[in-house]
């Protein structure tokens, strides 16, 4: 982008009352709020993930399971489902030997959903 003056990126208008500023202030999230949803946001940038989750929305799964649906090695799925629960995005139960992964809970399943949706409708791919 080839800015010739600084100025026409400014403005040095008032195009909005004090109050309403002061009002939009006070509904915006503190910043520990936006520092978490930006840290939770980035563990949704890795495709991976991406497929773990998509995995689990349907059903619980243990890495085995995972690791053949995906075409990806345990090892790394196991990886990539410990960075997920430490970050509050999934869940597990032992059974026996076994240990059986699903989503944390239902908002987990929602901001999938809801990237899915936007980027159907955005791209329609």
């Amino acid at each position: 982008m080839n800015i010739e003056n600084k100025d026409d990126i400014l403005c040095n208008e008032i195009h909005y009352n004090i109050e309403s500023i002061s009002q939009l202030k006070n509904s915006m999230p503190n910043d520990k709020q936006i520092e978490s949803v930006a840290e939770l946001f980035k563990v949704f940038g890795d495709i991976t993930r991406i497929k773990i989750l998509s995995a689990l929305i349907k059903s619980e799964m243990c890495v085995c399971e995972i690791s053949e649906l995906l075409g990806i090695s345990q090892s790394a799925i196991s990886h990539q489902l410990r960075l997920l629960r430490a970050n509050g995005l999934v869940k597990n139960r032992r059974e026996g030997k076994s240990m059986y992964y699903s989503l944390d809970d239902e908002h987990v399943a929602c901001i999938l959903a809801q990237g899915i949706e936007h980027i159907r409708h955005k791209y329609n791919v």
